[in-house]
């Protein structure tokens, strides 16, 4: 025994169309990626193709078809098939809808954790139990990790709100939010919130 630390397990995180869209809109597709490395980040087929047909009016979101710390997630098993059918009568089965189904199926039979910033499709998911967690909590870990500063934090949610993302607070009121929230809760990582 060389007396090393063990080494950390990779986080698995699957995201929404919402999240990518606006990261990629915004610019910061790269910040976000750089912020995640070290953890394994899916995007399933559906979201994917959301993204895919969103960029031929949106331009911008064709960066996320570069993204190359986003790893291809098609929903093959029988397990999560199963399960995209059952998300899908959980959260409904509108377009819309499709992607984030697969975004839950994904966690629930994968172990990842999902990511997203539609409120309802969250409050569902937690209803059974799925990990899920939004854009300001990812934020708050990178400011707890270290990897990103307040400031910095606040530029990058100013940015994303300024591309339509619906945040719960400004840039500037972020810090005080965060703490409020118990997201960036002294020595706790990311805090105990679920946002």
């Amino acid at each position: 025994m060389n007396g090393d630390a063990p080494t950390p397990r990779k986080r698995a995180f699957v995201f929404d169309t919402m999240v990518l869209s606006a990261f990629a809109e915004a610019d910061r597709l790269d910040v976000l990626g750089g912020m995640l490395v070290g953890d394994r980040c899916f995007i399933t087929e559906l979201v994917r193709d959301e993204i895919r047909r969103g960029s031929t009016t949106r331009p911008p979101l064709a960066s996320v078809e570069c993204a190359q710390w986003l790893e291809d997630s098609a929903l093959a098993t029988d397990a999560e098939l199963i399960a995209y059918l059952r998300w899908t009568e959980r959260i409904g089965s509108t377009d819309r809808d499709f992607g984030e189904a697969s975004v839950f199926a994904f966690a629930e039979v994968r172990g990842a954790t999902a990511i997203t910033d539609d409120r309802e499709a969250t409050r569902v998911a937690r209803t059974f139990g799925l990990e899920v967690h939004g854009t300001l909590w990812l934020i708050a870990g990178f400011c707890a990790s270290g990897k990103l500063t307040e400031h910095a934090a606040g530029g990058l949610i100013d940015a994303l709100r300024a591309v339509g993302l619906r945040l719960p607070c400004t840039g500037s009121r972020f810090p005080a939010w965060a703490h409020e929230n118990g997201l960036m809760a002294a020595g706790s990582g990311t805090g105990t919130n679920k946002r």
